[in-house]
């Protein structure tokens, strides 16, 4: 069994001290809405340390290792990927079927694209059943531990009430449950079976724990504060690695060999509980969907909160001014948007690069499309048509610019040949980018249509007479981003934001 940090392993998976009532039966239509047992943790504090923690066992998995460190955008653009992974749960459990429905289309088509093999030449697929089913063993699982960590351990009718919401969301995506147990006792031999036959040390993990943290980049709130954030993140990135160690299976930390520190346990439990005090707050103030809208939200942007940010940030900068003044942190580093224009290096690391392994592959398109795609909430074949045209922007890219045959082109290849970037298959994406932009299809993009691209309003000098953007605009202020690396393009903030 595996080994959960009480002497009664039974007893810590059902647990009799949350009084919280559930319900003997669940019929189908209770699982999702705002009546499930999961709606009440996606706006509970202790969720994001149990999220950390599934994200972590999900890649210890071999395969889902693997497809990470191949297609991921998680280690530089976090932010990012915490708010498109955020909207697309709560689309899966909402209470519209239509819009369930919806989202499961799409997150079926983005995992059938993502195939490959390992460092050892193992495949891996991100539609495989076993794969799918153990992400979603991992959320529940941590979401039990959550509880027993931070105190307020699970009944059992309660934890077999988010097992079986857990079980639908499954059947979602898959249109099946049948790799998880159909019942909670079965559950728990099986969850032991996976840690200790299948995960692994895998690179993957390692730079969750090791590396993620503590390169954070900052959202797009505090990027004018670079020391300051660097500071909080020096603090914070060893101590959330640090408590999530210890909160992993106690077998899997042996085999795989990571190091627990003197006190660990205690921090981590300590953390949980003082995570939980925030659920004391008057409600509505913890929620999640909105402190994301806020850590992404521009200073520049034409939100209405942009003011209020405004002068957070301004706060924050003479504050930082003074912390470098008491204890100096060296010199503050401008930040993006100093200029107009940066170098090809620069483009390359900050646009092209989304997966962030100093190369440019296939997998970086992708990302663009995919985020493109989530953006607009694009239906087949507009997606498809989308990902062909990133497809053969990369085909040409590659016959191009890789003078060394190796697959890729890295940042010196690149900067070595970026006057001929934009090439036909660049001017193909601009233009199906305009289309599937352009929803109404009068051959001009709108204001709504604008602000479900960039998430923000027009420019004064992007708009035409009448309030729209016409095609020969947008997609010269495509290719003109693409080839001439401007820094105020609204196109940078679709690309470059963490």
């Amino acid at each position: 069994m595996t080994d959960t940090g009480s002497d009664d392993p039974a007893g810590t998976r059902t647990g009799h001290r949350d009084r919280e009532p559930g319900p003997a039966a669940h019929d189908a239509t209770s699982l999702f809405g705002p009546d499930s047992r999961f709606h009440a943790f996606f706006s509970d504090p202790r969720w994001a340390l149990a999220v950390v923690r599934a994200t972590v066992l999900e890649a210890a998995h071999p395969q889902i290792g693997a497809a990470l460190i191949d297609n991921s955008t998680f280690v530089t653009h976090p932010w990012r990927r915490l708010r498109n992974t955020l909207v697309s749960l709560q689309r899966m459990f909402g209470p519209d079927d239509d819009v369930r429905g919806r989202e499961a289309a799409r997150l079926n088509r983005l995992h059938t694209r993502l195939k490959g093999a390992d460092a050892r030449n193992r495949p891996y697929d991100a539609m495989d059943p076993e794969v799918r089913a153990w992400v979603v063993a991992t959320l529940f699982e941590s979401s039990v531990t959550m509880c027993r960590l931070s105190g307020q351990p699970l009944e059992q009718d309660v934890m077999e009430r988010l097992y079986a919401e857990f079980r639908a969301y499954l059947a979602a995506l898959d249109g099946d449950a049948g790799h998880l147990p159909p019942r909670l006792q079965e559950f728990w031999p099986y969850y032991d079976r996976v840690v200790e036959e299948r995960l692994e040390n895998t690179e993957a993990m390692r730079v969750i724990l090791y590396r993620l943290f503590d390169h954070l980049p900052a959202p797009p709130l505090l990027n004018g504060l670079p020391t300051m954030w660097a500071a909080g993140r020096a603090v914070a990135g060893p101590v959330i690695g640090v408590i999530t160690v210890a909160s992993l299976p106690e077998p899997f930390r042996r085999r795989a060999g990571l190091p627990e520190m003197p006190g660990a346990q205690t921090l981590m439990q300590g953390a949980y509980l003082a995570v939980g005090l925030a659920r004391f707050l008057p409600e509505g103030w913890i929620q999640p969907e909105a402190i994301v809208r806020l850590l992404a939200l521009s200073p520049g942007g034409d939100d209405p909160r942009a003011r209020t940010v405004s002068a957070l940030t301004d706060r924050m900068k003479r504050a930082g001014a003074l912390v470098r003044l008491l204890a100096p942190l060296g010199p503050e580093p401008e930040p993006d948007g100093g200029t107009d224009t940066r170098s090809a290096e620069e483009f390359f690391a900050a646009v092209l690069d989304q997966t962030g392994d100093g190369y440019l592959d296939w997998p970086d398109l992708a990302a663009m499309a995919r985020e493109i795609a989530g953006r607009l909430d694009l239906d087949e074949p507009a997606e498809t048509r989308l990902y062909d045209a990133f497809a053969d922007w990369w085909r040409e890219l590659q016959a191009a610019l890789d003078t060394d045959g190796d697959g890729r082109v890295s940042a010196r290849e690149y900067a070595e040949a970026a006057p001929s970037l934009a090439g036909p298959a660049l001017i193909r994406v601009a233009e199906v980018l305009f289309d599937v932009t352009d929803t109404d299809g009068d051959q001009r993009v709108d204001a709504d249509e604008y602000r479900a691209l960039f998430r923000r309003g027009f420019r004064r000098d992007r708009a035409d007479t009448d309030g729209t953007y016409a095609r020969s605009a947008f997609v010269r202020d495509f290719l003109s981003f693409m080839s001439g690396r401007e820094r105020t393009s609204p196109y940078d903030p679709l690309f470059s934001e963490a």
